[in-house]
């Protein structure tokens, strides 16, 4: 047995390390004088009692007793007749033990580590709902990004994000195929279903690298166990993976961001609606979040949360930047000052220093200490190294794109990251190559359209130019915008086709940015300077890439260009 020194929790499962309450470090032995009695008094029931704590229910892999009969830890279901005599007690032993020694050598013959050594990487897939309701859909979805979330905060363990794992959401669960895609050795996946207040969660563990089940199990919770069972399954996975943690390490899984079960709910939903980053989605995931921390005011997670979906809306609704992002600075700075050790909030704040003060060194900052705080963090390598490129410092920024490719290979606002850098480094044929691969992974993915254009204009390719600016409209919803950019090159004519998109700005809604490179295209240096100083004033956040734009190159030898660099934040 062993027990928890702080809260004294006791467990039977001699290979637990941490708590599951408050990930202190577990010590052999009983938590109290009052067990051991019990243990001397009754030693079958001591060593068999479950060990589940209080307010949650037990799972198959705990051990139910009562006064006729104890289920044996096998999972089987097997039954012993609980003994009423002193010598029939003693006869039992023998079987008994020889029964634990069977389980013992079936257990460590199929749920040993694989033969190719410890696993380093996992992946958490979607949870699939099983509850015929799409109204749980948030339930499933979130419960694994939960897990993806607590399991990230491990150094050592490389886990893929839930925009890595995502896109197999309601596809057939091919475990080898996707650990090859992801570079995972282990895969995860689960099943979740909602009657009422009862929720029945089904998962499975696989090594991917022998096809070897590590652990499966099957947990009947309430509703309101939800916050315990996703912190207990996070603290189970780390003991199968057998993955060694300090005391610190461990405290990162079991972490109480909440105690309030509806927060946590409405945090879930808002992270549904927030992940999928449009403006309308934004709104609904604000919405969620401002009941979380209703329900739990110190809910520092929820805060980060807000934070985020507030700088999309922002992002997808321009030109309310003005208006949203002071929010969005003070919802982060509120996050932080409940908890310190989150990265998001920093990573938020970065973006807003970069993107809207035009304060560089404080972007850089927040960014890279966001990848300090959480080395799993994908979105803070993403962010830290386009700063880094924006600035001109290429080598730094690719080292940067290319960590956050091996944490999410599929991403594709990352694939499309890198097909930018390499365009802001002239390397067109480079740009392209990965722009083409990133539509075969998602051909409605608009960004990815857009760098298209940007290359195939570069090259004068302008009649596949157009068509790739007419598919960024269709991929958002803009069908008309779409066909009037078709019309409009309708006739070949390239600079005529820029000059109507460009009186037509605003019903395509095109940043001021973009309009001041077709300006400097035509030659029309006074329309292209007005734009960029209307681009700084509406804190456009795309003027932060003006100092490595190859479309500001005719730019760049006119006087009234350093004025603009200095007005946008660059130093001289």
């Amino acid at each position: 047995m062993k027990r928890c020194p702080e809260c004294g929790r006791n467990y039977n499962d001699d290979s637990m390390s941490f708590c599951l309450d408050d990930g202190s470090e577990l010590l052999f032995g009983p938590a109290s004088m009052d067990a051991v009695l019990d243990a001397r008094d009754e030693p079958a029931t001591a060593i068999l009692h479950s060990t589940a704590a209080p307010g949650e229910a037990p799972t198959r892999a705990q051990i139910h007793m009562t006064d006729q009969m104890a289920i044996l830890p096998t999972g089987t279901g097997d039954i012993v007749p609980k003994s009423t005599g002193f010598d029939k007690r003693l006869l039992a032993l023998p079987l008994l033990l020889a029964i634990v020694a069977l389980g013992g050598f079936f257990g460590y013959r199929y749920l040993k580590p694989a033969s190719g050594g410890s696993i380093n990487s996992i992946a958490v897939l979607p949870f699939q709902n099983k509850s015929g309701d799409p109204n749980s859909e948030y339930l499933s979805d979130g419960l694994a990004e939960s897990l993806i979330y607590r399991l990230s905060q491990l150094p050592n363990l490389k886990v893929s994000p839930t925009s890595a794992v995502i896109r197999y959401k309601g596809k057939d669960t091919d475990v080898a195929k996707i650990a090859s895609e992801l570079g995972v050795d282990a895969v995860m996946t689960g099943r979740l279903a909602q009657i009422g207040d009862n929720l029945t969660i089904s998962i499975e563990l696989v090594d991917v690298r022998n096809n070897t089940l590590l652990w499966g199990e099957q947990y009947d919770r309430k509703m309101t166990d939800l916050l315990a069972t996703q912190r207990e399954i996070a603290a189970t996975i780390t003991q199968k993976l057998q993955l060694k943690l300090s005391g610190d390490d461990a405290k990162g899984i079991t972490k109480k961001y909440t105690d309030n079960n509806e927060a946590y709910q409405f945090y879930l939903k808002g992270r549904f609606y927030g992940s999928k980053r449009t403006a309308e989605n934004a709104q609904k995931a604000i919405e969620y979040y401002q009941q979380a921390v209703a329900n739990d005011p110190k809910y520092a997670l929820a805060y980060a949360g807000l934070a985020e979906a507030n700088w999309f809306l922002a992002l997808y609704s321009y030109p309310q930047v003005n208006e949203l992002v002071p929010k969005v600075r003070e919802l982060a700075l509120k996050a932080l000052e409940l908890d310190t050790s989150l990265a998001e909030p920093h990573s938020v704040l970065g973006f807003v220093c970069f993107g809207y003060d035009r304060d560089f060194a404080c972007g850089l900052r927040e960014q890279k200490l966001a990848t300090e705080l959480n080395p799993n963090y994908m979105e803070g390598h993403r962010r830290y190294g386009l700063y880094l490129y924006e600035l001109g410092r290429f080598d730094e920024g690719r080292v940067e794109t290319k960590r956050a490719l091996e944490i999410d290979p599929l991403s594709p606002t990352t694939n499309f990251q890198y097909a930018q850098q390499n365009f802001f480094d002239r390397k067109y044929e480079e740009s392209e190559t990965v722009s083409k691969k990133n539509i075969e992974l998602d051909p409605n993915f608009w960004y990815a359209h857009l760098q298209l254009f940007y290359v195939y204009r570069m090259k004068r390719d302008f009649a596949s130019a157009v068509e790739e600016l007419a598919k960024v409209q269709d991929s958002r919803g803009e069908p008309d915008a779409a066909k009037f950019i078709r019309e409009s090159f309708a006739g070949g004519d390239w600079p005529g086709f820029l000059k109507k998109i460009t009186g037509d700005r605003m019903r395509l809604k095109l940043y001021p940015f973009f309009v001041a490179t077709f300006f400097a295209e035509l030659g029309e240096k006074d329309k292209a300077f007005a734009m960029l100083n209307e681009a700084i004033e509406t804190k456009d956040q795309h003027t932060a890439q003006m100092k490595v734009d190859p479309f500001m190159d005719p730019l760049r030898d006119d006087p009234h260009f350093k004025e603009v660099m200095r007005r946008a934040g660059f130093p001289e």
